[in-house]
């Protein structure tokens, strides 16, 4: 072998060397690195730290474990909807895979902030009429997950007023009056207290200074109980406005088990600590390569009912028998 032949073998064996180091490395790398997880709350920190800790739950069922295979990144708004937006282009710049919520202004924020990470939520109102999915088997976007649109349910939260209290004519309704979906389902509350021969008052609040206003309103009309729409407006308010009912002996009924346990009357609807197990599912199938427009979004169809006794004693409430029979869970 001649010099010149030598020379050129040598170097490029020495420049070869560390370039091919340098991708072995990046191999390791490309290996070693652990999906990460986002997760927006528009609730309060104690509301996230039970949903965070129900998706932990469905995710570690699944084979992750935070930490160790999978990174999951929370954060919440402690029911300042303003500061929506904020987090979730602060989850954007954190590159994470897949972004997990609940309701529609988070849906709303973390859209605004990215066209191409998949949001899974956990919990919401009809994506297809909000305009995040394009139907509800083939959403064909970004976003999927679980929905709560069970129409009967508004109905049966007016019947189980009636049942609890005696004598009842009049109720009112607390909803939030900016939240189109939430339209929808006062006006099948309205329904349903209409086929009861029941009178309705409209209880509209669009941020958290108006519900002292609005509960005095109910006392002034006579209103005898109170049914709360839940959306992360109200969901948020859970125990001011458990509080504010306690003080006008007002009966409530809530979508959600927060307001029971908070000091409300009643709660008939869906487990939020259920949806966020679930949504376990399809954080997975997203992160082995599905895409969030081809998972279809499922109706929940798990109820649970509430009674605290503790909150009916002190209204001077009897629960009837035939009722107690039917909780999942009562409180005392």
């Amino acid at each position: 072998m001649d010099r010149r032949a030598f020379i050129t073998l040598v170097g490029g064996s020495i420049l070869a060397a560390p370039l091919e180091a340098e991708a072995q490395q990046a191999g390791k790398a490309a290996l070693t690195r652990i999906p990460k997880v986002g997760v927006l709350s528009p609730l309060t920190s104690a509301q996230a730290a039970v949903d965070i800790s129900a998706f932990r739950e469905g995710m570690r069922d699944l084979g992750y474990l935070d930490g160790h295979n999978l990174a999951i990144e929370p954060r919440w708004t402690d029911a300042r909807p303003e500061r929506l937006q904020l987090l979730a282009v602060e989850l954007v710049h954190l590159n994470t895979d897949v972004i997990v919520t609940n309701g529609e202004p988070a849906i709303r924020a973390l859209r605004e902030a990215t066209r191409t990470i998949p949001i899974v939520v956990a919990i919401a109102g009809d994506l297809v009429a909000a305009g995040h999915a394009v139907s509800l088997a083939r959403p064909g976007g970004q976003v999927t997950g679980f929905v709560d649109m069970a129409p009967d349910l508004a109905a049966k939260r007016v019947q189980l007023l009636k049942e609890v209290v005696p004598g009842l004519t009049r109720i009112a309704v607390l909803w939030n009056v900016g939240s189109s979906l939430k339209a929808h389902e006062y006006r099948e509350t309205e329904a349903g207290a209409r086929a009861l021969g029941l009178r309705l008052q409209s209880l509209g609040v669009r941020d958290p200074n108006d519900f002292e206003t609005k509960l005095k309103e109910a006392a002034n009309e006579h209103a005898a109980a109170m049914v709360v729409l839940q959306d992360p407006l109200t969901t948020g308010q859970s125990r001011r406005i458990a509080r504010l009912a306690a003080e006008r002996h007002l009966p409530t009924i809530f979508g959600l088990k927060d307001g029971v346990e908070a000091g409300g009357l009643l709660a008939y609807g869906h487990s939020r600590a259920a949806y966020y197990r679930r949504v376990a599912v399809y954080v997975d199938k997203i992160l082995k390569g599905a895409k969030p427009g081809d998972l279809p979004i499922q109706q929940g169809t798990t109820f649970e009912f509430i009674i605290n006794l503790k909150t009916a004693k002190a209204l001077g409430l009897t629960i009837p028998q035939s009722v107690l029979l039917r909780a999942d869970q009562v409180i005392e």
